[in-house]
């Protein structure tokens, strides 16, 4: 590592607590610098007190209620953090292992991932939601229709009028379902101090916590994940009486209902089990009693029947638990490719995956990766253009789509995964996410038809001088980070 290195590492490290949140929230550049858009965030003395309540909650309660997490979290982030310092100064590109018998959407490939402890894939069925208009019409449906109960979890649950609304349908069911909310205590709050791109409608004033206008005057419960070290939860998951889920990149929100590219998968059959087992232990863990409400066995559980046809299985980042299963899986995908690697993500900071691209294209396979052309942070694009400079010299071919692309998905041969996942730091080693993958045929097909195949078509492929960037080296280091 040279000096010049060293010193922009270590510059990124201190700016790091400043720089935790960049990804996946309200905090769009534009939006910041108009005024005109101001009245649509809360008020800034409700923010700046909403703001230090967090940062309280982040410490002092979450070691008190989550002593065992709070203990392993902080391990694992020192760890993290000390491995990505030491790993961001060299390539490890030449030193990949060399691809496996085992093709990405074979069974053998599925017993790999058995045998690398990943968990078991479940029968089910999954059909994509292309973009906020497609999504939030399902929402509002699924919430007219739920007859049992509605469970939502999502990262950050904003204040701006989609989210109001959303709250409102959820309010009003709350008398004839049980409705429970979860969202991520840091992650909500900074994102309801900054406005939406757009502007709102005229008049519309947003509240200064939407907890508490999720529970004023219904029977909506609502719980903050607390966040040990700013450390998130950035899943997303819904699920409608047990039997349908819903999980992808979107948050509720305006920027996910009109303002950017995104996905969410709508899930059926036995896989909506685990999935509503995954919500329920997300739900105890954030209750009073913290770490301790893990001790006592789930208040339900109906063993997934078995079944052939398409399945899917679960991906888990949580350091807490020591699971890394999106990162584990992602990277044996691509070593094992022949044919294609196909990636369309908002943030490309992960030197892991960078690394296992390049030995990909080296030996032939088509590498294909999808990057916004404007982003939600100058930082991550500009860490976005240094990772992809590094890429496109082995031959990687990297497009911008025209906006904010906000997707986190990949196909690998005959084996795809979705979910909450980015490609960088916070995603694959610190942050909790969830992501889904197949080996089904059809669901491959259907998620290439339904993202791939338009967005390669109207996404110019970058150039060299696309790279180029004043605040290259020093964006590098801290989109490292992240």
């Amino acid at each position: 590592m040279t000096n010049r290195r060293k010193r922009l590492t270590a510059l990124a490290t201190l700016l790091l607590p400043v720089l935790l949140l960049p990804s996946c929230g309200s905090f769009s550049m534009n939006a910041r610098r108009s005024s005109e858009r101001r009245s649509q965030s809360a008020d800034p003395l409700d923010s700046s007190r909403e703001i230090g309540l967090t940062l309280l909650r982040s410490t002092a309660l979450a070691t008190v209620r989550q002593p065992v997490t709070t203990t392993k979290v902080g391990f694992a982030l020192a760890y993290q953090r000390i491995r990505t310092i030491f790993r961001s100064s060299v390539s490890l590109a030449d030193f990949v292992d060399p691809p496996p018998p085992e093709i990405p959407g074979t069974p053998e490939f599925e017993r790999l991932l058995d045998r690398k402890h990943i968990r078991h894939a479940e029968p089910g069925k999954a059909t994509f939601r292309v973009d906020g208009p497609a999504f939030f019409s399902d929402f509002r449906k699924e919430v007219a229709q739920a007859k049992k109960t509605i469970d939502v979890q999502v990262f950050i649950f904003d204040n701006d009028d989609t989210a109001v609304h959303c709250a409102d349908l959820l309010k009003a069911r709350s008398n004839e379902v049980r409705v429970r909310v979860l969202f991520d205590d840091v992650g909500t709050t900074f994102a309801q101090t900054a406005p939406p791109e757009t502007k709102g409608p005229q008049g519309f004033s947003p509240p200064g916590n939407i907890g508490e206008h999720l529970e004023d005057g219904s029977k909506v419960r609502v719980r903050r994940v607390l966040d040990p070290w700013l450390v998130s939860d950035h899943t997303k998951l819904l699920v409608f009486d047990a039997e349908r889920a819903y999980l992808g990149g979107m948050n509720i929100g305006r920027e996910y209902e009109s303002e950017w590219h995104d996905l969410m998968a709508r899930i059926e059959g036995p896989i909506t089990v685990p999935l509503q087992l995954e919500f329920n232990r997300a739900w105890r863990k954030a209750g009073p009693v913290g770490d301790l409400a893990l001790l006592k066995a789930p208040s339900w559980y109906r063993r997934t029947p078995p079944g052939n046809g398409p399945a899917f299985r679960i991906l888990r980042t949580d350091p807490a638990e020591g699971r890394y299963d999106v990162l584990k899986a992602t990277r044996l995908a691509i070593n094992a490719s022949r044919k294609r690697v196909w990636i369309e993500n908002p943030y490309f900071a992960a030197d892991d995956i960078a690394d296992e691209l390049i030995a990909a294209a080296r030996r032939g396979v088509d590498v294909r990766v999808i990057l916004p052309s404007r982003g939600d942070s100058t930082i991550m694009d500009a860490g976005n253009a240094a990772t992809a400079r590094d890429v496109m010299r082995a031959g990687v071919k990297v497009y911008r789509y025209p906006r904010m692309t906000h997707m986190k998905v990949m196909i690998a041969d005959g084996w795809a995964t979705f979910g909450s996942a980015n490609l960088d730091t916070l995603s694959m080693r610190i942050n909790r996410e969830l992501n889904l993958s197949t080996n089904d045929p059809a669901t491959v097909k259907s998620l290439e038809n339904a993202v791939f195949t338009p967005d390669f078509r109207i996404s110019p492929r970058m150039k060299k001088s696309d790279t180029d960037s004043m605040i290259a080296p020093l964006a590098e280091s801290l989109a490292d980070q992240l």
